[in-house]
């Protein structure tokens, strides 16, 4: 019966791919281990995007599909519970020493289930809701996390230290990443706020809105970002439109570690728009994307950076 479900249910979630052998060994397995556990069903937890879900116990085989996450369970202290990580996941160093199980928009599937995880660790926006369908299929319970300002990091943090039972390292983690984050605010809180404009994407041009974690970070480091009044977390703006705003500051994020030069940024392009103050003014920077844009341990030297460079003066 139970080898009937998993093949029904890799049918099912699979489509028209192709299944190996070796992974409907592997789904067998795994099932077979579901279901020898499943009486002894005993922790419900919840994620935060309010789902509940149920695991025999503590987590101690996770995979993780969000960089932020990799980063955080290591910084708590947990990386031994960690079974595998994206290729994204790459900070610390440590972590590369996990397996892999690919991107974060198309993991295989195969190798996850051969990692034989209790828990994996997913993102509502990064990956995709096609593969987190044929894992739950499979009968892999998936907690979400969802973070676009840094209250909700610092509760995404505590979160993970409860669900890998360190919740001892949480006070000493959190409280280092506020002292950091209010440092920094302070070093800017009473200078005058520059307009900043933040290019995420060069062609087409996109940039962060009112719902970004970008936009909360730009205000904590003392700027006030041009496009903060729009409602998504991030939209599409012209060229013209983005001039016409008269940003003292531009910051182009940087794709270099992404590993596809489609989402380079020029700054040559940039420096011939002579009109602009942040260009008249020699205030055209750019900043790496794998640090400003995950929410976990190193959001303190995102803000960092970017206070640096809207603040030149706050740091002799």
């Amino acid at each position: 019966m139970m080898r009937a479900l998993v093949i029904a249910g890799v049918a099912s979630g699979v489509g028209k791919t192709s299944v190996t052998l070796g992974l409907l060994e592997a789904l067998l397995a795994l099932a077979l281990t579901l279901a020898a556990s499943s009486p002894a069903y005993a922790l419900t937890v919840r994620d935060m995007l309010g789902r509940d879900v149920t695991l025999a116990a503590p987590p101690q085989c996770i995979v993780s599909l969000v960089p932020s996450v990799t980063e955080t369970i290591f910084a708590l202290g947990g990386e031994a519970r960690l079974a595998g990580r994206t290729d994204w996941c790459d900070s610390p160093e440590a972590a590369k020493q996990k397996p892999s199980v690919g991107g974060m928009i198309n993991p295989s599937l195969e190798t996850i289930v051969k990692l034989k995880p209790d828990l994996v660790i997913a993102t509502d926006e990064g990956n995709r809701e096609e593969t987190l369908v044929q894992l739950r299929r499979i009968g892999i319970p998936i907690y979400l996390v969802h973070a676009h300002r840094v209250a909700e990091m610092l509760d995404m943090v505590k979160r993970l230290g409860d669900l890998i039972e360190r919740p001892d390292a949480v006070g000493p983690l959190v409280t280092s990443i506020q002292a950091r984050i209010d440092g920094i605010r302070r070093l800017v809180g009473s200078r005058r706020t520059p307009s900043v404009l933040y290019v995420l994407w060069p062609e087409p041009l996109i940039v962060p809105g009112r719902a970004s974690h970008i936009t909360e970070l730009i205000e904590m480091a003392g700027g006030r970002s041009i496009t903060a009044g729009i409602g998504e977390s991030y939209v599409r703006l012209s060229l013209e439109a983005a001039v016409a705003r008269g940003p003292e500051v531009i910051i182009l994020a940087d794709h270099s570690n992404a590993g596809t030069a489609a989402g380079r940024q020029s700054p040559e392009k940039w420096q011939r728009l002579a009109s602009v103050p942040a260009i008249r003014a020699g205030r055209l920077h750019s900043i790496d994307l794998s640090i400003l844009h995950r929410y976990g341990p190193r959001v303190p030297d995102g803000l960092e950076l970017l206070a640096r460079m809207i603040h030149p003066e706050a740091f002799p």
